[in-house]
C-alpha cells in the first residue's frame, strides 16, 4: 500500500542570482564608509560616517544656492586660445571639455539666493584641476561687472590647483585682474562672499579667493599657497597638526567661518542680507 504514503523528498532551496549594478554603491575616501550612493546625493556629498565633505561640480553649487528657476548663465561661448603655442594645449583643452562637460573652470550665473539677486561663479575641479586661465580670469571680470551695473552681492565659490601653467604669465595676470574689479566692489559697498573648498590653492588663495568681505569655508578643505610638502622643505621643519585645513586656518584668524555645505545657502543668506540691509524673502526665516 504503497501509494498511502506519501514519500518526503528534501526541498531544493529557491536561488536566485540578484545582480546590483555597481554604481549602487559609493565609498568615503577619508573613512572608508560604504553607502548607497542615494544617500550620499541626498546629503549634498558629505559622508554620513565622517562628515567628509566630497567634491561637488559647478553646476551641483549652482542648483544647491540659487533658487530654482532663477538660474541664469552667462559667457557659455568663451573658449581658452593658446597664445604662448603651448603643446598639446588645444587637445588637453577639448579633452578636459569633454570629461567635465563644461567651456571652462568656472561657471558664472544670475539668481536669487533666499529672493535676494546674487552674481555666482562657481569654480570646477573636474576641468584641468579648476585651473585659473583666461577665460577664468575674464568670466570672473565680466561677472564683477554686472554685480557693478546692477548692484547685485557677489559670490565666487573656488576649487583650483592654481593658475595654468599652459597659459604662462597670461594666466597669472587674471589675479590682478579679477582683483581689481574685485576693489571696486569694495569701493561702492557691493558685498563680495568668497567660499574656499577642497582645495584652494595657488594664485587662486593668493588672489580673489582671500579678498572676500566675509570668507567662508567648507569643512577639512585644503587651503594654502605651496603644499605642504614644498613648506616642509622650505622651512626644514616639521608642520603643526592639520596644517592648511579649514578649521586650522579659522584658528589663525584667516577665514571667518567653517559652514557645513547643508547650512551653507542659509548662512550666506543671512550675510548678505546683513550686509546690504535688505529684509528676508517671505518663508525664508523658517527655511
Amino acid at each position: 500500500m504503497a501509494w498511502f504514503r506519501k514519500e518526503k523528498q528534501p526541498r531544493q532551496p529557491l536561488r536566485q542570482r540578484l545582480e546590483i549594478p555597481p554604481d549602487v554603491w559609493e565609498k568615503c575616501e577619508q573613512c572608508g564608509h560604504t553607502d548607497l550612493a542615494e544617500k550620499f546625493a541626498r546629503n549634498v556629498e558629505v559622508c554620513p560616517g565622517c562628515g567628509h565633505h566630497r567634491r561637488l561640480r559647478a553646476s551641483e553649487y549652482l542648483a544647491m544656492l540659487l533658487d530654482e528657476g532663477t538660474i541664469e548663465e552667462h559667457d557659455t561661448d568663451l573658449r581658452s586660445a593658446d597664445p604662448l603655442g603651448f603643446p598639446d594645449y588645444p587637445s588637453r583643452i577639448r579633452k578636459a571639455s569633454a570629461n567635465a562637460g563644461e567651456s571652462d573652470a568656472i561657471l558664472t550665473a544670475t539668481g536669487q539666493l533666499g529672493g535676494l539677486p546674487v552674481n555666482l561663479g562657481v569654480m570646477d575641479f573636474a576641468f584641468m584641476g579648476g585651473s585659473m586661465g583666461s577665460v577664468v580670469g575674464e568670466k570672473i571680470a565680466r561677472l564683477g561687472q554686472r554685480s557693478l551695473e546692477r548692484k547685485y552681492p557677489l559670490i565666487l565659490i573656488s576649487a583650483s590647483g592654481g593658475a595654468r601653467m599652459q597659459e604662462g604669465v597670461l594666466s597669472l595676470m587674471q589675479m590682478a585682474k579679477a582683483s581689481a574689479v574685485l576693489a571696486q566692489l569694495g569701493d561702492r559697498r557691493i558685498p563680495y562672499i568668497s567660499i574656499l573648498t577642497n582645495p584652494t590653492t595657488g594664485g587662486v588663495s593668493a588672489s580673489y579667493a582671500m579678498l572676500g568681505d566675509a570668507i567662508l569655508a567648507e569643512p577639512g578643505a585644503v587651503i594654502g599657497f605651496a603644499g605642504p610638502r614644498v613648506i616642509k622643505q622650505t622651512l626644514g621643519q616639521d608642520l603643526p597638526e592639520g596644517f592648511q585645513t579649514a578649521e586650522f586656518l579659522l584658528d589663525h584668524g584667516m577665514v571667518d567661518d567653517v559652514v557645513p555645505r547643508k547650512e551653507l545657502k542659509r548662512v550666506v543668506g543671512q550675510l548678505l542680507r546683513h550686509m546690504s540691509g535688505k529684509p528676508a524673502a517671505a518663508g525664508w526665516a523658517s527655511a
